[in-house]
């Protein structure tokens, strides 16, 4: 049983969703992820359409002695949701969204995407708090954290978790909550994809919109450490309700924005308002405080919008099909050391869709103790810093690659330690893992050992089974 054709008659005769191997048609499409730059064949993909599909799945691997490779949303950077030679277990079709808006409850499948998460909550005035993009899929970003918009005001994703169905390595399916394999579900919230497959998430829920307070203040690159300076003494004096990421990037091709600065890299100060009143009075003072602190911006633009709008802001620029690597670290501040260091970087950046963020990440997200949750690199108050390379020219992620690491080096040494967000780690930073973790390290390993002695869910931020 170990030609690619065998697997695949076995796995039809046995599951209900459909199963494709490299001789199918459909084949090169379901096997494709969101890097491009990420090209791995599986011996076989199953698209699963129920959780007996799922369990069915992995004993066939476990018994085949084929890798196991999960697929959720299929957006993670290090295409770990693929393998050459593995099995993936697509729940791409575990896509329910179930919304109870008196209880503030969502139940989420594991294979919805945050676009189809949002459209369900926001018919009810609600949102989990999650990412920016909506073709991002719930389950792998729930596992690692979980930051956005709402971070601030509402904290991570993990941080709404009430509870999860999971297949385990040897089959079993079992409900993690508080009150059921506490362990497990202490791990799932930021320990990866490490113990189980979550093949449903249950949510609070925190009420949003319809409409949010959206501005934009941007100046060019020569203000870049001007700009920097500003959003650090902004962020002091943030309501709690008030989202704020700092974004190098090139100025959209967008109607609002002057004609001569089109596509004119340079940075930009995001503010979220999420009181729901328009206009909001807590973004408002922020926007004030910007326009006293940035004269030179090239413009500004502030207006109300619809929360699923805002969460697709970036959807495009970030579509299917670009070449990606990133790194990250998390910064206690932006000491003045640490402003030059970033605005010298981000100027030498060679393509027009390569980004940075900076998320500001306090508030909510540091009212969580470092230890309630797997969480990976504390909960202090911090900037969590992505450098993203991005091109269409699969001949041109080389030098991204090397601006990526140049800037990532520079800003090592301003940084809290070598721990960096789970979710945006890439296949060579594994040696970061335990640093990651930290404290939380050997607990997570252990839990591993419970539920996952033999490593079975290996393709991911790894964290193998303690001894």
């Amino acid at each position: 049983m170990t030609a690619t054709v065998d697997h695949v008659a076995l796995l039809r005769a046995r599951v209900r969703g459909p199963v494709l191997g490299p001789a199918d048609p459909g084949y090169d499409a379901a096997r494709r992820v969101w890097n491009a730059a990420i090209d791995q064949r599986p011996a076989v993909l199953v698209r699963c359409a129920d959780v007996e599909d799922v369990v069915t799945a992995l004993d066939h691997a476990r018994r085949s002695g084929l890798e196991v490779a999960v697929r959720g949303g299929a957006h993670n950077s290090a295409g770990h949701s693929a393998g050459d030679g593995a099995l993936v277990i697509d729940l791409g079709d575990l896509d329910a969204v179930v919304v109870d808006p008196d209880a503030r409850r969502v139940r989420v499948g594991g294979g919805a995407l945050l676009s189809g998460m949002d459209a369900a909550t926001q018919e009810h005035g609600l949102a989990v708090p999650a990412g920016e993009i909506g073709h991002t899929g719930v389950g792998g970003l729930t596992l690692g954290g979980g930051m956005g918009w709402l971070t601030r005001r509402a904290g991570l994703t993990v941080d709404h978790l009430v509870s999860a169905q999971v297949v385990l390595a040897d089959g079993r399916v079992v409900r993690a909550a508080a009150d059921e394999h506490p362990d497990l579900f202490w791990a799932l919230r930021g320990g990866g994809g490490n113990c189980g497959i979550v093949t449903e998430f249950e949510f609070t829920a925190v009420p949003v919109g319809p409409l949010v307070s959206v501005g934009m203040f941007f100046c060019g690159l020569d203000d870049g450490p001007a700009l920097l300076r500003a959003a650090r003494d902004a962020i002091g004096r943030l309501p709690s309700t008030v989202g704020f990421q700092v974004v190098a990037v090139n100025a959209p091709p967008a109607p609002f924005v002057p004609e001569e600065v089109r596509l004119r890299p340079g940075w930009a100060v995001m503010v979220v308002g999420t009181t729901g009143a328009v206009p909001d009075p807590d973004a408002e003072q922020v926007h004030d405080l910007l326009r006293a602190t940035l004269p030179d911006r090239l413009f500004e633009f502030c207006t109300p919008m619809p929360w699923t709008a805002l969460q697709q802001m970036f959807d495009e620029p970030n579509g299917w099909g670009v070449h990606c690597y990133e790194k990250g670290c998390f910064l206690p501040s932006l000491t003045d050391a640490a402003v030059e260091d970033l605005a010298a970087h981000v100027a030498r950046k060679v393509s027009p869709m390569s980004v940075v963020h900076l998320y500001t990440l306090d508030g909510a997200f540091s009212a969580v103790d470092d230890d309630a949750t797997a969480f990976g690199g504390g909960r202090s108050p911090r900037l969590g810093l992505f450098a993203v390379g991005l091109t269409t020219d699969p001949q041109g992620l080389a030098a991204e690659r090397e601006w990526v690491r140049g800037l990532a080096a520079a800003m090592a040494p301003h940084a809290l330690g070598a721990g960096v967000y789970v979710n945006s780690m890439m296949g060579d930073d594994a040696g970061r893992v335990r640093a990651t973790y930290g404290p939380n390290y050997a607990r997570l390993a252990a839990v591993k050992a419970v539920y996952d002695p033999d490593n079975v869910f290996h393709r991911n931020v790894n964290v193998p089974p303690a001894s």
